[in-house]
């Protein structure tokens, strides 16, 4: 594990964005998770509307090499909108929501670089994944989210997904 750099991912960042979810999906696959990016998802014109919404981030090793990239984007997000069989821990703040998570698979401790990164803009963060994504699940609540229930996305004709909540008091609030 090293130490990483985050910063705001640009348009000619796309390429290597690209390269990095397709080592998610592959990860993914390989580990009992076929389902949640299917090939084309996230497709170019989706990182390509993150990136210019401006909260797409690439996460670079101490050599300046991209390691990973995630989306940070303000709520109200509408796949959140209703949770099954659970609740929030807090449905009255405003919260961000961490999307499309991904590193290469040498990279160590980029998820733990992302919550770092992401408490320190927001103390309440919201992140979905799928089911079979035993990963994402043990590293979201080993970073400190609770497992809230169970959300439909908007996109993708409604795929359920686990929906977790973290909310950190007392954070020290980076400007904006």
């Amino acid at each position: 594990m090293g130490s990483y750099i985050i910063k705001e991912a640009m348009p000619d960042d796309a390429p290597v964005i690209m390269h990095l979810v397709d080592a998610a999906r592959r990860t993914m696959q390989e580990n009992g998770n076929p389902c949640q990016w299917p090939v084309g998802y996230p497709s170019s014109a989706v990182i390509d509307d993150d990136l210019q919404r401006g909260d797409c981030y690439i996460v670079c090793d101490a050599a300046g090499k991209v390691v990973g990239s995630f989306v940070l984007r303000q709520g109200p997000d509408p796949s959140y909108g209703h949770i099954y069989e659970g609740k929030w821990l807090d449905d009255s703040m405003p919260y961000y929501v961490i999307h499309r998570v991904t590193s290469l698979p040498a990279a160590h401790g980029v998820f733990s670089a992302i919550v770092s990164y992401c408490i320190q803009h927001s103390d309440n963060l919201r992140i979905d994944t799928h089911r079979d994504n035993h990963i994402m699940r043990h590293l979201v609540e080993k970073y400190g989210f609770t497992y809230c229930g169970i959300i439909h996305l908007s996109r993708a004709r409604g795929a359920e997904r686990l929906a977790y909540q973290m909310i950190s008091r007392n954070v020290c609030k980076v400007p904006q």
